[in-house]
């Protein structure tokens, strides 16, 4: 097990020492973050690994908020796995309206098809802006993503590609706006948004941008 723990510690400072990035994940506790709503355990650090027990989730922020910024993190799902990436959230409220959410989601799966819309695939701003899709890997691989929120501008990258590229101004429809009050934040918390299923998380950084 130490050598293992040498190993995780060593990648996670390779991350860390990305250019201007910092690790919001020390790869043993929650210390930087701050779980919301929480559902039966939570979030569980497991050997370098931040997991949303099937039993598990909630709204796992983190405790610092950030108005523009690159977040970087690979992830994991479960068959028919469900999550998502709180963006500008406050701490009350549904971080999908309050705030704003990316879309998490093994949306191939069987129990998704013909019952989802097409803002709600992964990468996706979760019942506003659809993503592109088909650059997911299957259920239990893992992915890398990257998120960017500049200013009004909004991009995803899945596993290399962009799959959203989206300006917020461009969102004019009074009843979405209504809704989705969230999308005018200028800054607030990132995070994870568990929905009752296994995801799990790792390299989880970010870099503060001007």
């Amino acid at each position: 097990m130490r050598g293992l723990s040498v190993l995780l510690f060593c990648a996670a400072a390779a991350f860390a020492a990305e250019d201007g990035f910092t690790s919001l994940f020390d790869g043993k506790s929650l210390k930087g973050w701050k779980i919301v709503g929480q559902k039966g355990p939570g979030y569980v650090p497991q050997d370098g690994i931040l997991v949303c027990p099937a039993d598990g989730g909630g709204n796992l922020f983190s405790e610092k908020e950030y108005k523009n910024f690159v977040l970087r993190f690979e992830y994991k799902l479960s068959p028919g796995g469900n999550n998502g990436v709180g963006v500008r959230a406050p701490l009350s409220g549904d971080a999908a309206y309050s705030g704003m959410e990316l879309q998490l989601l093994d949306d191939g799966h069987e129990k998704y098809k013909g019952k989802i819309k097409s803002e709600q695939h992964t990468g996706s701003i979760y019942d506003v802006i659809p993503a592109r899709t088909g650059f997911q890997k299957p259920a239990g691989e893992w992915n890398e993503e990257e998120v960017t929120a500049d200013g009004s501008r909004i991009k995803v990258k899945l596993n290399g590609v962009y799959i959203i590229d989206a300006n917020l101004d461009s969102v004019q429809e009074a009843a979405v706006l209504k809704r989705h009050y969230g999308l005018k934040n200028q800054k607030g918390h990132v995070g994870f948004l568990g929905h009752g299923t296994l995801v799990e998380f790792r390299n989880i950084r970010i870099k503060e941008l001007p």
